[in-house]
């Protein structure tokens, strides 16, 4: 591969590089930023190992700076969940109540932790709602533990868009002894040099910049009993508001409280597939595979779309088609994505300042189909 990067001309709008192999992908960032004098934004690429772009544009973002990703952040955890998996804490086809007994009411028994984390336990949400300093404790969990399920589990799946956090921290307390966040930070975010944060430390507190999204001016009524509401139930009047929340930052919620660069999620990915900068990847193919393997894919119980899961991670599908078959990461609200693509030896990072469309069409999308256009061509 040649790393000689395209330079930043009058012509080209974004800061930083791009592999000369890569000058597409810049173009196509570069499009997005002459048609919207708004659109702020970064992207990041590595392949095999290599950072080969990384760029940013518009003004929101300066040097350094970091935002909400939203459920991206469940990328991030999972990456725990892997790691115990791939040290035999944590087995998938357990049931979840061998570690957690008090889990095992109103027919919660057999389910497994493979399908508990592929949004199949039947619990998105909790009557009531939880308060966002309660999600990432015992206390939540003790909570969603004692629910009756919605369904059957096992038998559908729904998007768990809050409480698949709770389920991945509580499964980390028990079988490895400490918080997931701590074991994030601990086993892969110092180690590896990832700007990615689950829990945001206050010395970090001044990259924060706000994550923006455009507010509905009259928002319809949300029956808190219904599934959408209970899906939803954190005490915000949006879940974009979530990131802005210093508690939420602070704690790490690891369904939605991330709080990175496009730069650190690429990084996060390869680091986990590929290795980076000559170290060997932290999970082996073996757990790869455990990890990435599609569990179920169709009509989405809670959001009413199509959607695809493996274990926690996102799988592309027609309706989100971010990667090759083997690919496998997460997208958030704000259409920030975060994947790996072991077919190209990708490990990929997107993160606009303000919120957008996030699905097949949207600039994400648009972006990782030139890139992985250009690691075809270069290979």
């Amino acid at each position: 591969m040649n790393l000689r990067s395209t330079e930043h001309t009058a012509q080209s709008l974004s800061a930083g590089f791009a592999a000369e192999e890569f000058t597409e992908v810049r173009e196509l960032f570069d499009s997005f930023l002459s048609e919207d004098r708004d659109y702020s934004a970064q992207l990041s690429v590595y392949r095999d190992g290599t950072n080969v772009v990384d760029l940013r544009g518009g003004p929101g973002f300066a040097p350094g700076d970091i935002t909400g990703t939203y459920s991206c952040s469940k990328g991030a955890a999972a990456m725990v969940i892997a790691l115990l998996v791939q040290e035999n804490l944590l087995d998938l086809d357990q049931t979840v109540v061998s570690y957690w007994p008090e889990f095992g009411v109103h027919g919660k028994d057999l389910l497994t932790v493979r399908q508990a984390l592929s949004h199949q336990a039947g619990l998105p949400g909790v009557a009531g709602g939880f308060a966002l300093e309660d999600f990432t404790t015992p206390d939540a969990a003790g909570r969603l533990a004692a629910s009756a399920p919605l369904w059957r589990p096992g038998t559908a799946f729904g998007y768990h868009a809050l409480t698949i956090g709770i389920l991945m921290e509580e499964l980390c307390r028990r079988t490895a002894g400490m918080p997931l966040q701590r074991l994030y930070d601990e086993r892969i975010r110092r180690p590896w040099g990832i700007d990615f944060f689950l829990g945001l430390p206050e010395d970090q507190e001044s990259r924060y910049r706000e994550a923006l999204y455009d507010a509905d001016p009259a928002p319809a009524w949300l029956d808190p009993l219904s599934l959408d509401g209970l899906t939803s139930n954190a005490p915000v009047s949006t879940i974009m508001e979530l990131p802005n929340h210093r508690a939420v930052r602070a704690s790490g919620m690891s369904s939605a409280g991330g709080v990175g660069s496009a730069a650190g999620l690429a990084r996060l990915y390869a680091a986990a597939t590929t290795g980076v900068d000559g170290s060997p990847a932290f999970l082996s193919p073996g757990t790869i595979d455990l990890m990435a393997a599609e569990q179920v894919w169709g009509l989405d119980r809670c959001s009413g779309s199509d959607n695809a899961f493996a274990v926690v991670f996102m799988k592309p599908q027609p309706g989100r088609n971010f990667g090759s078959h083997l690919a496998f990461g997460h997208e958030g609200a704000n259409a920030s994505l975060g994947f790996a693509d072991p077919g190209y030896g990708l490990g990929f990072g997107y993160v606009p300042r303000r919120s957008e469309e996030g699905r097949t069409n949207g600039r994400a999308q648009r972006l990782s189909a030139a890139v992985r256009r250009a690691a075809h061509a270069a290979s």
